[in-house]
């Protein structure tokens, strides 16, 4: 019954160079696969140019057509092949007959620690291999020595589940290895233990930073760090439209709003975590600078949302989730300067893709070297979120106690994980 599972997923790449590539997924459906297709895309380093999807609630067929990312051109696409087969339901009879959905197995954590040298941008370097390898950073402690030497402890997850091997942990070493050079001391790879849970917090967090990196809403005329600076006004622009007049079993969804790398996932979370289902969705090619979504859509239990409170709610969030996905501030921790960047934990776990990554990347890129970084959750409002605290090295060239300064930071970290 259907299409057989290694047909699940087809990748058709484009002919010439710059020409998007296509994605089709065509299997059963689960609650919130269009959104666990996505997030991939995006922890893959690519941009979804389009896209369509539509299911009848027991097939899906979706199509989207990726770029790669500027800031990570390289892809590896039969790896990605086998993640996204990996999402897709089970393609036999069983599937249709059991209505008890399947629990996979958590992955493994394992501690990745390193004594080494410091320069600028080394901390990328590595998280670059990592991602390359397709590890899953779940948690980061780094730490620099009075002498100037750094503790690097990286909780990771393989993504390919062979870890365990010899080979596997060979070649993480050598790649490693490879960017490290002489600045390597040791290297450690073993299986977490008990220090993986005193880790899983983030240090504690003033009520003043909490507030600002937590709030609900930014005004029109905030002074605050986290007010958009007048490039990213158009962000203010996002409306959402609700209509019922379409069809008989669904409600339709028009979103316009400026564009962002992950628009599609931030987008299909908050209607997965709504527990809002989608029939149909289009996302149109970008224009300007903006996007054009409709999505139809019900409440569960195949409804159409006509109460006017639920769909202030549900346009509200939405608003919120693309005004800023990704919160970026930066603050005094005493007499240095700390960078937070905070995002929405889904309701099933997941953190966002690649955070890490690009506020590395966008460190190094303005020269400033990291004295220490952590990852860790932070429970605010009822909400669960990932929150990145990178204290900052004062030796660089800009004056980290000027505003314009740190304004520059904030901007280019934020830009960078827009995707601008």
């Amino acid at each position: 019954m259907g299409v057989p599972s290694d047909d699940a997923v087809l990748i058709h790449k484009g002919k010439k160079p710059g020409e998007p590539h296509q994605i089709t997924v065509n299997c059963p459906d689960k609650h919130g696969l269009a959104c666990d297709i996505c997030r991939i895309i995006l922890d893959f380093g690519l941009y979804i140019t389009k896209g369509d999807v539509s299911t009848d609630g027991i097939w899906c067929y979706m199509v989207f057509w990726v770029v790669p990312h500027s800031s990570s051109p390289f892809v590896r696409w039969p790896s990605l092949k086998n993640r996204l087969q990996s999402l897709c339901p089970s393609c036999s009879l069983t599937f249709y007959l059991n209505d008890q959905p399947s629990h996979s197995v958590a992955s493994p954590v394992y501690l990745l620690k390193f004594f080494r040298l410091d320069r600028k941008g080394l901390l990328h370097d590595v998280t670059q291999v990592l991602c390359e390898l397709e590890f899953t950073i779940q948690k980061v402690k780094v730490t620099t020595t009075p002498d100037g030497r750094v503790l690097d402890l990286f909780f990771i997850t393989d993504n390919m589940e062979l870890l365990h091997t010899k080979e596997r942990q060979d070649d993480t070493y050598k790649q490693l290895n490879a960017v490290l050079g002489e600045s390597c001391i040791s290297c450690e790879l073993k299986l977490a233990g008990p220090e993986y849970e005193c880790h899983h917090g983030i240090s504690s967090l003033s009520p003043a930073v909490a507030e600002e990196l937590f709030r609900f809403e930014l005004s029109d005329k905030d002074t605050r760090q986290q007010a958009l600076s007048p490039d990213m006004i158009k962000l203010k622009k996002a409306n959402v439209v609700v209509d019922n007049s379409l069809r008989p079993a669904h409600t339709l969804l028009q979103i316009h709003c400026a564009d962002h790398k992950g628009l599609f996932y931030d987008v299909l979370r908050t209607l997965k975590d709504c527990n809002i289902k989608i029939a149909y969705g289009r996302f149109s090619p970008n224009s300007n600078g903006y996007r054009d979504l409709d999505l139809f859509i019900q409440q569960k239990g195949g409804k159409k949302i006509v109460d006017p409170e639920t769909q202030n709610g549900l346009c509200s969030r939405l608003k919120v989730e693309m005004l800023h996905p990704l919160r970026v501030i930066i603050s005094n921790q005493g007499p240095v300067t700390e960078l937070l960047v905070a995002n929405p934990v889904e309701l099933s776990g997941k953190g966002r893709p690649r955070v890490f990554y690009d506020v590395t990347l966008a460190l190094k890129a303005l020269g400033i070297c990291i004295f220490s970084a952590e990852i860790g959750r932070h429970s605010s409002s009822g909400l669960e979120w990932e929150v990145y605290r990178f204290l900052l090295d004062e030796n660089c060239r800009f004056q980290l106690s000027s505003m314009v300064a740190r304004n520059q930071i904030v901007d280019r970290v934020r830009r960078m994980l827009m995707g601008w």
